[in-house]
């Protein structure tokens, strides 16, 4: 099953820092095109629902980010992997249970957020716990970081991302 994992350029540094060595997600939490997602929209193809999906572990990589310490930059991050999960329809359409560590060969790609992007991804770490509980100032935080698309990154490509942070 095709995975959208979220994350944070800490943990990406780390995976990219141990070549070959597997990612593991957080809690084992991540998304994707679940018949429960798909059972949610009235119309939309597979590209589209699974744009959900990422776009989901794309606000999910805003929690963590909430707790990152390190002084790397304030981006959200989307580690996207075919791996064995089950859905978790109890928690959201598109939550998904991976089964473990995620081996390097089966990361697809990353996503990461651009530069352009910082101020408006720092505003939404501040309040993702507010959006969360509704205040609409803070759900336009929110809308107002999920107006930047992630850019693609192959997994080789990843040593050159950091060094260019």
């Amino acid at each position: 099953m095709r995975v959208y994992l979220p994350a944070t350029l800490t943990m990406i540094q780390d995976f990219v820092a141990e070549p070959g060595q597997p990612f593991h997600p957080v809690g084992g939490t991540g998304f994707a095109l679940t018949p429960t997602l798909r059972e949610a929209y009235i119309s939309g193809d597979e590209e589209e629902l699974s744009e959900v999906a990422l776009r989901e572990a794309a606000r999910a990589s805003l929690r963590l980010l909430a707790v990152d310490t390190s002084d790397l930059p304030v981006r959200r991050v989307v580690v996207v992997a075919d791996a064995p999960a089950t859905a978790r329809p109890d928690l959201d359409d598109a939550v998904v249970k991976v089964e473990g560590p995620i081996p390097h060969g089966d990361i697809v790609a990353v996503h990461v957020d651009g530069a352009d992007a910082e101020s408006a991804v720092k505003a939404a770490v501040a309040v993702i716990d507010e959006a969360d509980l509704g205040d609409e100032d803070s759900e336009l935080a929110i809308g107002d970081v999920e107006d930047h698309d992630l850019a693609w990154f192959a997994t080789q490509e990843l040593p050159f991302l950091l060094e260019l942070l």
